[in-house]
């Protein structure tokens, strides 16, 4: 199945050391600008981009994806599969340590698959298929199946909610709180006394780690080599100010450029400025599916029909007009299932006064409803604000809380009433692997247990069975079409439209990854 899908063959918080142009440097240490601050440490805790980027580095997992987003063993040897496909042997890589020097065993990982298949909605969906889970050796990783699931490789692979492997000793018991102790297998170690909230963040290349013998690096896959002894995040809120650091030669790589510096930045010849992430970054309202008003259907349908998707992208990336994609369902231009079924939902009908008047007969009481809006973020905070807008034309009494991205990623994980510190809707962006596969859309997931909102949805499970069990890529295709018809009939959160984000780094580097940001393979050019 995997080979018929063909994927993709403000200044005033900036630190003091800013100030210097020409800030001492150690030779073998790299300096990033991330998208935010590291509030949660946990990726299994948080779909949170700059937690994933940051579990990259501490972490390793099962199976990584190449460039074509296709998985590759990556902590595994190698696997069997038996020939009825009902039973899968992985066989962990020797010599695998964890940053506290014990090794890598095969508990460790059953312990962290399972803690990861209870959350995330790929891992429930390669849970609810399997018998038994166990480890029948120190190296050996045994998946008895109720019946074939030839994706097992790529659920393991997956970077949105990643299966990233803990020690047993963190996670055996399971008390729903994030995991703090930051220790794991990847190529970088964690340095917890140099973090500064809300600044500074720093790494350490791992002595111990073990690359893969073989192969290229790619993306996620292949052996992860190590080029810097130190990786150091700086959080700089403030885009002139980074965007200036980034000229004077203070830091080496700049995440997530503002569009509209993009153009400047360009004219400079000592930087590189490219679209890195092919899968885009997808406009997402999310609705909270366990309160009024959106727990009514009629009033999500509502919303959509309202959305204007230019509008809300080109708040953000309209001084980059080719960088914007409308007409965006459940999946990005570039994946194999996109298709048009539905879309015809999106932007219906512009007038607000018949759409507060539909409103108002669907039961929508004027009840205020909770908007979380990340203010610190670039790419966020100007759609937030058109999104927001948008509400309020329609007729939606709109409390509209303008917070840090961090407070959002923790209050978003909250199920109490908005008005006891819960919430209605929030904004973000869906990118990777969830524009891509239906199984790893995040915002598809079901029950008390999927990403914040919990949407609750009687045919999402057969409709993503039905895909698993495609013969080919048509019949899969057929299959997303429906679920994507049935997604604007029940929507769990509304498209905004589409833009690519491009990545800025110092010509003095070289290596930077297709993709999302690793690393690894990062060098002095």
């Amino acid at each position: 199945m995997l080979n018929r899908r063909a994927l993709l063959g403000s200044a005033l918080a900036v630190p003091a050391a800013l100030a210097a142009p020409r800030a001492a440097r150690a030779a073998t240490e790299l300096r990033f600008i991330p998208q935010s601050d590291l509030a949660t440490l946990d990726p299994i805790w948080t779909t949170a981009d700059v937690t994933r980027n940051h579990a990259f580095m501490v972490f390793d997992q099962l199976y990584g994806l190449d460039d074509k987003l296709m998985p590759q063993p990556q902590m595994v040897e190698g696997h069997g599969v038996s020939q009825d496909g009902k039973q899968w042997d992985l066989t962990l890589r020797p010599g695998l340590r964890f940053h506290d020097g014990e090794p890598v065993l095969a508990r460790d990982a059953v312990a962290s698959i399972r803690r990861w298949g209870a959350r995330d909605g790929f891992g429930r969906d390669l849970m609810a298929a399997t018998e038994e889970l166990s480890a029948p050796s120190d190296r050996l990783i045994r998946f008895k199946l109720k019946k074939p699931f030839p994706l097992l490789p790529m659920a393991l692979a997956t970077p949105n909610s990643m299966c990233c492997i803990m020690p047993e000793r963190l996670i055996a018991r399971d008390d729903g709180k994030p995991v703090t102790e930051m220790v794991g297998s990847g190529p970088f170690r964690f340095l917890k006394d140099e973090q500064v909230a809300g600044s500074r963040v720093a790494y350490a290349k791992f002595a111990g780690y073990v690359p893969r013998p073989e192969g290229a690096i790619s993306s996620t896959a292949g052996p992860k080599q190590v080029h810097y002894d130190r990786v150091v995040w700086t959080v700089v809120p403030d885009a002139a100010t980074a965007s200036s650091a980034m000229a004077q030669g203070q830091f080496d790589w700049w995440e997530k450029p503002t569009i509209d510096l993009v153009p400047l930045l360009r004219r400079n010849r000592q930087m590189a400025v490219e679209v890195k992430d092919q899968m885009g970054s997808i406009g997402c309202l999310r609705f909270n599916h366990l309160h009024p008003p959106f727990d009514n259907p009629a009033i999500r349908r509502i919303v959509v029909s309202a959305v204007n998707q230019q509008d809300c992208m080109a708040a953000y990336a309209g001084a980059e007009p080719s960088l914007i994609k409308t007409g965006i369902g459940l999946f990005a231009p570039a994946s194999p299932y996109a298709n048009d079924a539905g879309l015809a939902a999106l932007g219906a009908k512009k007038d607000a006064g018949s759409l507060a008047a539909e409103l108002k007969a669907a039961g929508y009481d004027g009840t205020p409803i909770v908007f979380l809006a990340a203010q610190d973020q670039a790419n966020i905070a100007p759609v937030a604000l058109v999104a927001g807008d948008m509400l309020k034309r329609i007729g939606f009494n709109v409390d509209y809380q303008s917070l840090d991205w961090g407070t959002v990623v923790q209050r978003r994980a909250s199920k109490s009433p908005p008005a006891q510190g819960g919430w209605n809707v929030f904004f973000t962006y869906l990118g990777s692997l969830s524009n891509v596969l239906p199984a790893a859309n995040i915002a598809l997931g079901v029950g008390p247990s999927s990403w914040p909102g919990w949407w609750t949805s009687t045919r999402r499970d057969g409709l993503m069975q039905r895909w698993f069990d495609a013969p080919d890529l048509a019949t899969g295709q057929a299959v997303c079409r429906e679920l994507q018809a049935m997604f604007f009939e029940d929507p769990s959160y509304a498209p905004l439209g589409m833009y690519e984000q491009p990545t800025c780094w110092n010509r003095r580097i070289t290596g930077i990854p297709e993709g999302n940001p690793v690393f690894w393979g990062v060098r002095p050019a």
